[in-house]
């Protein structure tokens, strides 16, 4: 298990769990990270990255992504 923050730009992977704060596992519940998800990551600017998440575009800081373990 790696936080999303170490994969790669073009790569692909399941979510296995959300950490953080139970506020912040709520906002990334809406956004629909939630265990067994996969995520790919489109680019990744200044530690900042867009994914697509069930076929939706999303940005998101450093800090929220690396609470996303892949």
């Amino acid at each position: 298990m790696m936080p999303l923050t170490m994969t790669k730009a073009g790569e692909s992977a399941s979510i296995k769990k959300v950490g953080g704060r139970e506020k912040t596992r709520q906002f990334l519940k809406n956004l629909g990270f939630v265990a067994g998800s996969r995520v790919t990551v489109v680019t990744e600017i200044s530690g900042n990255m867009i994914v697509n998440i069930k076929e939706s575009r999303i940005a998101i800081s450093r800090e929220m992504a690396s609470k996303i373990m892949v």
